[in-house]
């Protein structure tokens, strides 16, 4: 369960580039494209200090999402497929232990692909059920995959995955960008996850295709009831179309569903996300196209839905956590992103339906991946780590 808000709720190594201007997106541009974009979204202030003091954890190859049980330790995904549980201090203070998960299925890590989300099932305590999401090739393509597990602890031996369980997969393409694969669960039990555009364009827009989808679920995978486009002729699975690469999904306290994604040159979005709306992928976007055409912006009365923030340039974000807890009281319902362009951690005020962008930390120059809320009201953050470096999860309190 993640402790985002309602106790519930995630692109690669740095060799790759991004279409947002970082590593999270493949695309036929320099290495170094945008990296060299420090300043501050407009809207955003640049502080100079930082209102929280960063102890170091542990550290991961490639790590990409986490999440936490509810005794304390965290489920940490690590991109070529390992799964991590980690205990942050035992019981006496002592050093942190960390033991590998048996049981993952075989990944295709290759471009953007590998091992990405963890979410716990509401009724973890009760079922141990975790739900996780990989990509896979197998013959026609490459695809996103759903899938959920029972954690075992045996007595003696490794924690292990048992029961693996396939939910959906995602329409197999060529190519290796754009998979998504984020999970939340909303307050009233349903799935919601993340079907990215696989850097095919046209498809967000394909009713009879899941590629660049929010899709609401059962928990066992089905197509919820009550969806509001399968009478239009799209798959039955589809609750919002018209997205990119989505990248963060989590829902506030009153049940609003946010979701952020990479835009392609700039032009990366937070968005409120309604049944049935179309955001307008590829036919609208703050951003433009690598090779410098352009792309019509979001204008009022298009008949898509204009995203509540957009960043040009880009924060190439990663990771999305909505913030409910008692240890930074002036944080409550606001959004945490991980920069990976632009390196650092990103607020954002939500206020009702609407969003205001708040804060920008640089943290020491490193790439963000994933942001969560502890149990105990800390804010958490995986570093994305680069070519020679691991990633570090890192806890957050309050500054003196």
């Amino acid at each position: 369960m993640r402790f985002h808000a309602l106790l519930f709720a995630a692109t690669l190594p740095f060799a790759f580039v991004a279409c947002s201007g970082s590593t999270g997106d493949i695309a036929a541009v320099p290495a170094n494209d945008q990296a060299a974009a420090p300043t501050p979204a407009p809207g955003a202030t640049p502080t100079t200090g930082r209102p929280f003091q960063t102890a170091v954890i542990a550290d991961f190859d490639s790590p990409w999402a986490m999440d936490f049980l509810p005794d304390g330790r965290v489920l940490v995904t690590e991109k070529d497929g390992r799964l991590r549980l980690v205990r942050p201090l035992t019981s006496n203070g002592s050093a942190m232990m960390q033991a590998m998960v048996e049981g993952v299925p075989q990944v295709d890590s290759a471009g953007q692909g590998g091992l990405m989300d963890v979410v716990l099932h509401p009724g973890f305590a009760q079922n141990r059920l975790v739900y996780f999401s990989y990509s896979e090739a197998r013959a026609g393509g490459k695809n996103v995959v759903l899938a959920r597990a029972r954690l075992e602890e045996p007595a003696s031996g490794a924690p292990r995955l048992a029961d693996v369980q396939t939910l959906l997969r995602g329409d197999p393409v060529d190519g290796s960008g754009h998979y998504s694969g984020r999970i939340a669960f909303a307050p009233d039990g349903h799935l919601f996850f993340t079907a990215g555009d696989r850097q095919k364009f046209d498809p967000a827009q394909d009713k009879s295709l899941l590629l660049g989808k929010v899709l609401r679920l059962t928990d066992t995978g089905q197509p919820a009831p009550g969806n509001p486009l399968a009478a239009q002729g799209f798959r039955p699975e589809v609750w919002s179309y018209g997205h990119r690469n989505l990248l963060g999904i989590a829902f506030d306290t009153a049940g609003n569903l946010w979701e952020q994604e990479m835009g392609p040159r700039h032009g990366d979005e937070l968005n409120l996300i309604l049944p049935g709306r179309n955001y307008g992928w590829p036919n609208v976007s703050n951003g433009d196209h690598y090779d410098g055409r352009n792309i019509p912006d979001h204008a009022p009365g298009d008949g898509y839905e204009a995203p509540k923030v957009f960043w040009n340039p880009a924060i190439s974000p990663a990771g999305l956590m909505i913030y409910s807890g008692e240890m930074f009281p002036a944080w409550r319902n606001s959004a945490f992103i991980g920069g990976m362009n632009t390196p650092g951690l990103i607020r954002v005020q939500l206020n009702g339906t609407e969003a205001q962008k708040a804060d920008q930390w640089d943290m020491d120059g490193q790439r963000i991946r994933d942001v969560a809320q502890g149990p105990d009201g800390a804010v958490w953050v995986l570093e994305d780590g680069t070519e020679g470096s691991r990633g570090r999860l890192l806890r957050l309190t309050p500054a003196g």
